[in-house]
């Protein structure tokens, strides 16, 4: 590897417009799309794209129930309201994972209470949390992190133990499994999302699962105002008697979504084989660290994730300054990295003030353990010292192929050979990030 880095003069081993976004749209998607167009219904909780979605998903998993909602994080937020979990109540939440799995905990007026990760799978560390456990906490939320399953066996014996319920946050892990079970089928109730990164993809949307008929009616409900449906009519009564929100989803976003439903299976496969190529090849460099995934699991890889230890390559730097030099020479090299997360949610600002809705401190002023947690990013040190060292690749995802992961893994050995010139160019105005294209997003 004699060339010189991009970083430094030398030419890219890659031309990122060679990589192509995701999701594939071919002429089934816009057969599903122009079926809503040249039809009579282009929305509502009833509309045929809809009902068949919610069908369609609920036998994908073994579900008995399935409702369509407009995200991921309004399917959470359904979920604990559907539970009554609201004032008083405490929910514990992996301290590493996208701000919705704790933020629709303080939608329901509940409180979170973070856990620190598992340092080897990302995902919530089971044998932390039965000591957050208290008389306030009713539900655990793990979250299937990437595409990885969280260890369900531990968490659900958890939950019984201690009668909790358990949500999970399955928005980025649609056809993973865990013991040869599919993730969003071991909850009271699971989510899941539509975002258009997503393994299953709409542009925008989200789908909610259970089994429990009183926890649907109560979602349905909560879906639409909260308004009441005549049991003989199935009609609107225009009476909300409780209060709801307006999460529904749109046919197209639906009918999108069935037509990619088709393929998911398939194309998490070619994921899992380009991943498996990069784990391969990458495992193999000095000072890096491929994912992780125990014996039965199934990961599906909504992201690809490396790590890199400036200690094990020699370098003297900290593993913070190593990650962002590092991610500059590679993103020269034009391999798409960068983070998605960048520190522990606890460590954010909605949760460092306590600031609340609209300013007044609730829900945490409502009870005095409220008043007294603080939250400090330090004190999750599994997920601090990630957010350091983690860099995710984009372009794994279909329709790229082994060809592409080729290049970059030959981007990887090309930077990892010359890591002298990556520290004198680590403090370059370089913005090392992926592009929300590579993903049809802006």
């Amino acid at each position: 590897m004699g060339d010189k880095l991009a970083i430094a003069g030398g030419n890219p081993v890659l031309d990122p417009i060679t990589i192509k976004p995701w999701p594939i749209i071919d002429e089934r998607d816009k057969k599903a799309v122009m079926r809503v167009l040249e039809g009579d219904y282009l929305g509502g909780g009833e509309a045929p794209e809809v009902v068949s979605l919610e069908k369609e998903w609920s036998e994908y998993l073994g579900r008995k129930y399935c409702l369509t909602t407009n995200s991921g994080t309004a399917a959470l937020h359904m979920a604990l309201a559907a539970l009554n979990i609201g004032p008083g109540n405490e929910v514990i939440v992996p301290a590493y994972t996208f701000l919705a799995s704790a933020s629709c905990v303080l939608h329901a007026n509940a409180i979170p209470i973070f856990v620190d990760i598992d340092r080897k799978t990302y995902t919530i560390d089971p044998d932390k949390i039965e000591k957050e456990i208290n008389e306030k906490t009713k539900a655990i939320i793990p979250v299937h992190l990437h595409g990885l399953p969280a260890d369900m066996d531990k968490i659900v014996q958890i939950a019984k133990k201690h009668d909790l319920y358990i949500i999970e946050d399955a928005c980025q892990a649609h056809g993973a499994q865990y013991k040869g079970k599919k993730v969003g089928t071991f909850g009271d109730l699971a989510a899941f999302s539509l975002n258009s990164s997503k393994n299953l993809c709409s542009g925008e949307g989200g789908l909610l699962v259970m089994d429990d008929k009183n926890y649907y009616m109560r979602a349905t409900m909560l879906r639409m105002f909260g308004d009441e449906i005549d049991d003989e009519t199935k009609l609107r009564v225009y009476n909300a008697s409780i209060l709801g929100y307006m999460y529904r989803n749109q046919e197209l976003p639906a009918a999108f979504a069935r037509a990619q439903l088709e393929r998911l299976d398939e194309y998490n496969d070619l994921r899992i084989r380009n991943c498996n190529f990069l784990t391969e090849h990458l495992r193999e460099i000095t000072g890096i660290h491929t994912p992780s995934v125990p014996d039965g699991y199934k990961h599906v890889y909504w992201m690809y994730i490396v790590e890199f230890y400036p200690e094990e390559a020699g370098i003297d730097m900290t593993p913070r300054e190593f990650r962002i030099g590092v991610e500059k020479a590679l993103f020269a090299e034009g391999v798409p990295v960068g983070q998605w997360q960048t520190m522990p949610v606890p460590a954010q600002d909605l949760f460092q003030t306590k600031l609340g809705h609209g300013g007044s401190g609730y829900p945490w002023n409502h009870t005095e353990r409220g008043k007294e947690i603080v939250y400090r990013g330090e004190d999750y040190s599994n997920a601090s010292d990630l957010c350091d060292r983690y860099t995710c690749i984009v372009g794994f995802q279909p329709p790229n192929g082994l060809d592409l992961m080729e290049k970059y893994v030959e981007a990887f050995k090309k930077v990892f050979s010359d890591l002298d010139t990556v520290k004198k160019h680590r403090q370059d105005k370089i913005v090392a990030h992926y592009s929300g294209s590579l993903f049809r997003a802006k």
